[in-house]
């Protein structure tokens, strides 16, 4: 009888003892779910460490730095005219883009300003570039919540621009093509009325996108109202660019404080706004700028000056002693050049400010509480790229 006793209180013992293993995993802190870094949603090698509560994103913490090719350190061992093949690379969906503000930091240090026709060239050439990017965002974010038509409009009407670009630089991706004092060539021949074509045919793949997507039902209930974010949270995350506008926040580079060897104080534009703040709100702003943009280039195709396109510049550049800072309005948001010279033939030290890092950088924020698809469409509607980050 005491034997039966013994091995009931044993058994009981046990029993206990599972059920006390049980409480503490049950009053664990959740599951972790790693999204990427291999991941179409993460836009490139981009690890997001999200703790979850069964569907319900307690927190997100975004690991970058898997691609990092220290793109401020490889500029300082190059030559000015060097930097151009390089930088054209940190957003690759936009190259030419990135190429402008360093070219106008160094000018700004050199004191030269490009002839006007070079200013409309390289302006139209940096709204094309914002042209190929976003046009791609909007089918690749199609994509993510599960539209596959539009996704296929995006690379099919791009290639119009990426003909274009080609056609000027010699390159579709890659144009290293800007240059202090102006730009490397003119315009080839005919070039003018096929790039008015292109801005046609990029006027009717909004269209399609407004219909197939924005007005799609699926696709409102999928972004209204998710990952809200206020016009204060954006200023204090430093958000720029559609991020930006999408929050309310009446703030354009191009608008407010373009800077020299530019030309969009020569065309009118309308510079877009909306209060919500959601994955809607920034993907609608963008689809306005596609519009917007296809208008500017029209604009100063019409108004291109004659005259050389280059200035008066040494044979071999050394730029002079002192510091520079010239931001511009790309793709992405504010991307800005602080280059400090010793007056060699390389830059000291260069300082790269890119939007996509602004726009990583809030998404703990913002996907506190949403649920596991909904970190997806607000990745998706952030927009960023990860050359932008780990540069």
């Amino acid at each position: 009888m005491t034997a039966v006793t013994d091995r009931d209180q044993l058994a009981a013992l046990a029993a206990r003892a599972n059920d006390a293993r049980a409480n503490i995993e049950f009053e664990d802190d959740g599951m972790t779910l790693n999204i990427g870094p291999q991941h179409p949603a993460t836009h490139g090698t981009l690890r997001i460490v999200a703790k979850i509560d069964g569907e319900q994103v307690v927190s997100a913490e975004p690991i970058a730095g898997y691609m990092h090719r220290g793109y401020e350190k490889l500029t300082e061992v190059r030559t000015y005219p060097q930097v151009t093949t390089l930088i054209n690379r940190i957003d690759w969906l936009g190259s030419f883009a990135n190429e402008v503000p360093f070219i106008l930091a160094a000018e700004k240090l050199m004191g030269i300003e490009a002839p006007p026709r070079a200013q409309h060239i390289r302006t139209i050439l940096f709204e094309l570039s914002r042209l190929a990017n976003i046009s791609l965002f909007l089918g690749d974010l199609a994509i993510q919540l599960g539209g596959l038509t539009l996704g296929f409009y995006s690379f099919r009407d791009r290639e119009f621009v990426l003909n274009q670009i080609e056609a000027v630089t010699g390159g579709r991706f890659h144009p290293n093509f800007d240059r202090i004092g102006g730009l490397k060539d003119d315009l080839p021949k005919g070039w003018i009325a096929e790039t008015k074509v292109a801005m046609q045919k990029m006027r009717a793949f909004c269209d399609e996108a407004d219909d197939l997507l924005f007005g799609n039902e699926i696709f409102q209930k999928r972004t209204r109202g998710i990952g809200v974010i206020p016009a204060e949270v954006a200023k204090s995350y430093g958000l720029s660019g559609p991020n930006a506008r999408g929050s309310g926040i009446d703030w354009d580079l191009r608008r407010d404080n373009c800077p020299p060897g530019l030309a969009y104080d020569k065309v009118d534009w309308k510079v877009w706004t909306h209060p919500d703040g959601d994955a809607f709100a920034r993907s609608w702003i963008r689809l306005q700028e596609t519009r917007e943009a296809s208008k500017i280039v029209d604009q100063l195709l019409d108004t291109i000056p004659s005259g050389p396109i280059m200035a008066k510049v040494p044979r071999i550049i050394k730029v002079p002693e002192g510091e520079a800072w010239v931001a511009t309005e790309n793709p992405l948001g504010e991307m800005g050049y602080y280059i400090v010279s010793k007056g060699d033939l390389v830059p000291f030290r260069v300082k790269i400010r890119s939007a996509s890092f602004n726009n990583v950088s809030i998404v703990p924020w913002v996907c506190r509480g949403v649920y596991i698809p909904d970190v997806i469409t607000i990745l998706a509607s952030l927009y960023f790229i990860l050359g932008d980050i780990d540069r």
